[in-house]
């Protein structure tokens, strides 16, 4: 008896401590941006004005978040028509094949499988009416229900990324499965999910003074799973009415906030994490209120672009800006990224997303986009949504008819391929304020927005090149610690970009109208050639005395890249340029050869003459666990070249030339 109690004693001081933790931070960083933020907060008139309450079809009627009864009748007639999707789906039901983590859970996303779980066994269920998917369906609710706390205890419990899944899951299981459940097995469920829908509404709830990170994975996604839950309880539970008017308020900064171009600052990683939570809240609130947030929302209706142009020939793995997995470990196929990514070997990329956009604006594109990387073997988290959007009546416009490069101008990056073929030869570069230059204007027309913008990096003028299925130069992967020199660019006396090094967020604490000013100025492309021309100078602290940076980076197909940097400072610095390689870097003749073999890059140093040129390792902070990310172990990450002139300089003109081979 007495041991049971002093544990209980034990979690419930480690709650209030990792609880006081959280606050001091949130209040930390709150009070960093809300000088503006005075009066109303500018959510209450949001939440008022703007739908949140069920059709009135929709009272007293289950199912209703997602699809109704009649929708579920013809998805059974879809089943039939489609038996190779819905054949997928059946095969990836876990709540068959996997049991549930048990209490308390806490290994890493073990607690969000069982909240997918949860959702794609009573989906099948309501399409077969196979009690054993009635029962697998039960015992992850079971599951659930045991987690005393949702997510981790040491880092935001209940309010975070694994309460978003499980409200989630299970909101919509009961939705789902209400007409079959008795009533004790809805009350036990019911009164699991007020208590947890109420703790996660409290954090986020709207009161004078409070910001929030509305382009941050970790406000979207939990927000998303409480919206669920709300239209399931809608007409039971009265606090279901303030959940959803919560949810609303707060998706209208989300969805303001997306990058305008279709690019995911984040990385792709974490559009693959992410971007299901934005359509989950989008089709719940679609279907339950009758509100459609989305027409004229460029930048969903432009995502197709940057699932085509962000993956690698191949089709297995991405070019890498932000934090996206391990770089050259994960391109080795070793690690727990690789392994943690893939289902059955196949890399899970979400992009039955694209379906579901395809129908929504009537996009051939996207539809041939997501059969492109379909064909190519990637699978999906929920495969129960590939069936439920897939749109046969949508004819794809097939890859190799789209363009095979592309300018996303607000977030100041570049793609070009030489065909959509496996063994194309493909590269990137980058130069743009972490979030976009449109919301340089929403940080200033939005006091109430916290940014957030961690999982981007300090990599102003970086760029990679990929060829015939090799990797030859690029980034790093995820960083606990982002630094520019993880980056093909510059640093000056070992000073990066923006406030490198403080942690795991670059960019906290600088000016986004300094960032703004980060950019690619041109873009020429001609007949084979393509011309970049960026002003690097703003990502830069003004303290370091960056008074000139510009690169101009040229490609001439099918081999040949030129990059060129014009750089002025106040004083004397140790300028370093940094070009990355995977395995490999060798002298070869008067240059160095990356990643030996067929192909390789041939890198040769043009002017000024007399440069240092060292390989060394590439030695990164990995990220830590769930709340301390920049904690992370020194992990090796490949090899780079670092070159400099022999002393410090403040007017260097550079130029070096980098070849296939």
């Amino acid at each position: 008896m007495y041991k049971n109690f002093f544990k209980t004693v034990t979690l419930v001081i480690a709650l209030s401590m990792s609880a006081f933790a959280q606050d001091a931070q949130e209040l930390a960083a709150e009070k960093a941006v809300n000088t503006k933020l005075k009066g109303e907060h500018p959510l209450v008139q949001i939440a008022k004005s703007k739908p949140s309450s069920l059709r009135k079809e929709l009272e007293g009627v289950h199912p209703r978040v997602f699809m109704t009864q009649k929708d579920t009748d013809e998805l059974k007639a879809k089943a039939k028509s489609h038996p190779e999707l819905w054949q997928t789906a059946l095969s990836r039901v876990r709540a068959l094949t996997a049991e549930p983590a048990p209490a308390p859970a806490q290994g890493r996303r073990v607690q969000n499988e069982v909240g997918l779980g949860i959702a794609e066994a009573a989906f099948t269920y309501k399409i077969t009416g196979d009690k054993k998917y009635f029962d697998a369906a039960m015992k992850y609710i079971d599951a659930g229900i045991s987690y005393d706390v949702w997510g981790y205890t040491y880092n935001k419990p209940n309010v975070d990324l694994a309460a978003g899944h499980l409200l989630y899951g299970m909101g919509w299981g009961y939705d789902l499965l209400y007409n079959d459940l008795t009533p004790a097995q809805r009350m036990r469920i019911k009164e699991k999910l007020v208590k947890q829908a109420n703790l996660l509404h409290e954090f986020f709830r709207i009161k004078n003074g409070k910001t929030y990170a509305y382009s941050q994975n970790h406000t979207f996604i939990p927000i998303s799973g409480l919206a669920v839950t709300a239209y399931a309880l809608m007409d039971e539970v009265p606090e279901a009415k303030e959940w959803a008017a919560t949810s609303r308020a707060i998706f209208d900064r989300v969805l303001a906030t997306l990058g305008e171009d279709g690019y995911f600052y984040e990385s792709m990683e974490y559009w693959i994490f992410s971007m299901p939570w934005i359509i989950h809240y989008m089709d719940a609130h679609a279907q339950s209120t009758g509100e459609d947030l989305y027409k004229g929302l460029a930048s969903l209706e432009n995502t197709h672009k940057y699932i085509a142009h962000i993956t690698l020939p191949g089709g297995e793995f991405n070019f890498d800006y932000g934090d996206i997995y391990a770089g050259p470990i994960t391109r080795a196929r070793k690690g727990n990224d690789y392994e943690r990514e893939r289902i059955d070997g196949k890399f899970r990329t979400n992009y039955n997303i694209l379906y579901n956009l395809a129908t929504r604006y009537g996009s051939g594109e996207a539809q041939g986009v997501a059969d492109w990387v379909k064909s190519k073997g990637q699978v999906n988290a929920e495969e129960v949504w590939s069936f439920i959007w897939y749109n046969p009546k949508i004819k794809p416009v097939s890859i190799n008819d789209q363009p095979k490069y592309h300018w996303f101008k607000d977030h100041g990056v570049v793609f070009w391929r030489s065909s959509w073929d496996d063994d194309a030869t493909a590269w990137s570069f980058k130069a743009g304020p972490p979030e976009g230059h449109a919301d340089t204007a929403k940080v200033k027309a939005f006091p109430d927005w916290r940014l957030s913008s961690g999982h981007a990096h300090p990599d102003a003028g970086g760029f990679i090149i990929w060829s015939k299925g090799r990797y030859l130069t690029g980034d790093s992967g995820y960083a606990g610690v982002p630094l520019t020199e993880h980056h093909n660019t510059v640093t000056f006396d070992g000073l990066g970009q923006a406030k490198e090094g403080k942690g795991h967020d670059a960019f906290a604490g600088v000016s986004y109208d300094l960032m703004n000013q980060i950019r690619v100025t041109d873009v020429k492309f001609d007949n084979g050639k393509v011309t970049i021309f960026s002003d690097l100078k703003p990502a830069y602290e003004p303290t370091i005395g960056v008074e000139k940076f510009t690169r101009k980076f040229s490609f001439t197909a099918p081999s040949e890249f030129v990059v060129e940097d014009e750089i002025k400072t106040s004083k004397p610095r140790k300028m370093v340029s940094y070009l990355h390689s995977d395995t490999e870097i060798v002298k070869s003749g008067k240059g160095f050869e990356f990643e030996p073999g067929t192909p390789s890059l041939l890198v040769e140093l043009i002017e000024p003459s007399g440069l240092d040129a060292v390989i060394e390792k590439n030695i990164l902070t990995a990220p830590g666990r769930p709340g301390s990310v920049d904690k992370g172990e020194l992990e090796d990450r490949g090899v780079r070249l670092a070159v400099s002139p022999k002393l410090p300089i403040s007017d260097l003109s550079m130029k070096t030339r980098l070849t296939i081979k």
